[in-house]
């Protein structure tokens, strides 16, 4: 299989993790059982899922109060763009 290919399915897998825990925590907090770690959902969030974070943030209204994720899923999905698109450009 292509690489980009590859990475393209890891892209969609880590956002459709990222976006299901944050619905996942958000349910736990409601029902106050055992929460996901702030420290899991950065994790996911850092290693490609600021996207699926990000939508997960906004459709589950979870962490909207918390200027961490706030301001640092956007930070953090801004440097995934630019690594992405500076990746593809140096590789043309």
């Amino acid at each position: 299989m292509n690489g980009l290919i590859i990475f393209f399915i890891y892209l969609v897998l880590i956002n459709s993790g990222s976006f299901i825990i944050m619905g996942v925590d958000k349910r736990r907090a409601k029902k106050r059982g055992r929460r996901i770690s702030e420290k899991t959902l950065w994790l996911f969030i850092v290693i490609g899922g600021s996207i699926g974070g990000y939508f997960g943030m906004k459709r589950f209204r979870h962490k909207t109060k918390h200027s961490q994720f706030v301001y640092g899923i956007p930070a953090v999905m801004i440097v995934h763009i630019l690594l992405i698109s500076g990746s593809i450009y140096l590789n043309k």
